[in-house]
């Protein structure tokens, strides 16, 4: 399977050399020609192995960009960029991208670099089980306890997080309000369904406020609860 590089780079004549070289050897290649457009295909296409990102962009700049990629991502991030200085290349390096290719650049230098990039990513990603559970636009890492919708952080409190991890670590299981409380609350049930409703509410209008759009937690009337298939 063809490695998937998306392009950020609003000057086209860059963009499209980027995307005819990468094409030619070997890459699937998708371009986007500014911040907005690249977090629609973060969102809308399947996985990216690869980011080449320059950082003057319109709509989302690169700096916020990455902030926000790196939110709910983990692949490479390489920044091509006009903004050479120590201090602008410390700066992406410390907010979350990988390398940094000056323009005007080299191409054999940036497929090398490229390279290089998956070839550490994947023997990473293979060495190790990252504990990150993702569901439509919401990833949730239970190292952490950070839940993430649409590349934002949602603050929950303890039993609010729990009570999706439970939900979260098993989408297709129905949990009745007994189930959720004594695995949450660590004790016995004694018939007050109010009290997982009222939270079941807070975490549904927390993860809504980040993501209008979908539906995460569907109740199943007369029983409980569950994660919401499309």
């Amino acid at each position: 399977m063809k490695n998937r590089v998306l392009i950020v780079e609003d000057d086209a004549d860059i963009n499209n050399l980027l995307n005819d070289v990468l094409v030619k050897n070997n890459y699937e290649a998708v371009s986007a020609y500014s911040g907005t457009e690249a977090l629609l295909c973060l969102k809308d296409e399947s996985e990216f192995d690869i980011v080449l990102l320059d950082l003057m962009l319109p709509g989302v700049c690169g700096e916020e960009l990455i902030k926000k990629i790196r939110a709910i991502k983990k692949m490479p991030i390489v920044v091509i960029s006009a903004k050479t200085s120590v201090d602008d290349r410390i700066n992406v390096l410390k907010l979350g991208a990988d390398d940094f290719v000056c323009k005007p650049f080299d191409i054999n230098e940036v497929l090398a670099r490229i390279e290089a990039q998956l070839r550490r990513y994947k023997e990473f990603s293979n060495s190790i089980d990252t504990d990150v559970i993702t569901f439509k636009n919401m990833s949730v890492n239970k190292d952490s306890r950070e839940v993430i919708v649409n590349g934002e952080l949602i603050n929950l409190t303890a039993r609010e997080y729990n009570i999706l991890e439970l939900l979260i670590s098993n989408p297709k299981k129905v949990f009745t309000r007994a189930n959720i409380f004594e695995s949450v609350w660590n004790s016995s049930f004694l018939g007050d369904d109010n009290t997982v409703n009222v939270h079941v509410s807070n975490l549904r209008s927390k993860i809504s406020a980040k993501d209008k759009t979908n539906e995460y937690i569907q109740t199943v009337w007369g029983i409980g609860f569950k994660m919401k298939d499309d």
